[in-house]
């Protein structure tokens, strides 16, 4: 890909943060996803245990952190916005017997999106659980994080691809 056609590039080849000043306000909302895979054993575990580990809830930790990283990407990524952000929903739940899917949903109004923030939080969420299950195994794996869709702004994506 041509340097030209990133946004993060100016002219001379060097790193920039966009400039949103000319956007319009709109509202915008990402939402991303990724799936947590735990052994057959672990996962049977964290049933009976009620998804708890020694450490606490899982799911309700990772939640918390999921939603504090939201609020923090921009210290976390070169060259994003500080945004003020006015929704944050993590859903944490099995989606099969293996495997917990994390839901990241992030919205808001302004000049600019916030999949960064939905793709974070849902990372971040993702590494609480890990950490909060370790202990029981380190075969655990992060995967499939991913945009499951974007509105708002000048481009609209739902599963990966751009819609009219």
């Amino acid at each position: 890909m041509p340097s030209s056609t990133l946004t993060h590039i100016d002219p001379a080849g060097r790193p920039r943060m966009v400039d949103v000043g000319a956007k319009p306000a709109t509202r915008r909302e990402a939402v991303a996803e990724v799936r947590v895979r735990f052994p057959a054993e672990v996962a049977q575990a964290l049933r009976a245990q009620g998804l708890r580990s020694a450490k606490g809830p899982i799911v309700d930790t990772a939640i918390i952190a999921g939603t504090m990283a939201v609020k923090r990407t921009h210290e976390l990524i070169p060259f994003c916005h500080p945004l003020p952000v006015e929704h944050c929903r993590i859903e944490i739940d099995f989606a099969s017997d293996t495997e917990l899917a994390i839901r990241c949903t992030v919205a808001l109004t302004h000049k600019t999106g916030v999949e960064m923030e939905a793709l974070t939080g849902a990372s971040v969420a993702a590494l609480t659980v890990y950490d909060m299950c370790k202990a029981l195994s380190h075969e655990i794996v992060i995967d499939g994080l991913h945009l499951v869709e974007k509105s708002g702004g000048k481009r609209r994506v739902q599963q990966g691809r751009v819609l009219p």
